[in-house]
């Protein structure tokens, strides 16, 4: 009863570019959920925008509740995603107008290859809230952090190594 026509409508102007270029990653993700938008609320979609700086990179992630299929807009992206065990990497190089899918909660990453441009692509996603896990924010800076005894372990490496990787900033991409 309390529902208007508003509730089915955002003015998200996702026809013009976000600058990505000061940016860690070099990458802003412009989300389009049912958070922002009420209107998707049990419709089991989203969608999503992505903005690439020259040579940016949208990190590695996960999407736990959803399947992903990405447009290119404009530029040149390399991506792929990995395979659960025997983690077998699925990549592509795709450029304007061309679709490619990233099964539900598989690690995926996209990147802007031309060194002078920037990129962007559209992301439908099937779920109203899709959910993302950044696996280097999720593993090197949750907080409270991770040990470092079991990181250092689990990667193989040094605890000074993995110290100084939890001591960084890790930037959120997703807007």
């Amino acid at each position: 009863m309390v529902v208007t026509p508003d509730d089915f409508f955002n003015a998200a102007r996702l026809d013009q570019p976000r600058n990505a270029m000061n940016t860690k990653v070099g990458s802003i993700v412009t989300n389009i959920n049912v958070t922002e938008f009420p209107g998707l609320n049990t419709l089991g979609i989203s969608y999503a925008r992505i903005d690439y700086a020259p040579m940016g990179v949208n990190p590695p992630h996960i999407h736990p509740r959803a399947t992903e299929l990405l447009t290119v807009l404009e530029g040149t992206l390399y991506l792929g995603f990995v395979t659960s065990n025997p983690n077998k990497l699925f990549s592509k190089v795709v450029k304007k107008g061309d679709v490619f899918v990233f099964p539900k909660a598989m690690i995926h990453f996209q990147m802007n290859l031309d060194h002078d441009k920037p990129a962007a692509a559209l992301s439908s996603l099937s779920s109203q809230n899709p959910g993302v896990i950044t696996i280097a924010n999720a593993v090197f800076g949750s907080m409270p952090p991770i040990s470092d005894d079991v990181l250092a372990k689990a990667f193989q490496v040094e605890k000074k190594l993995i110290d100084w990787l939890q001591s960084q900033f890790w930037e959120n991409n997703h807007y």
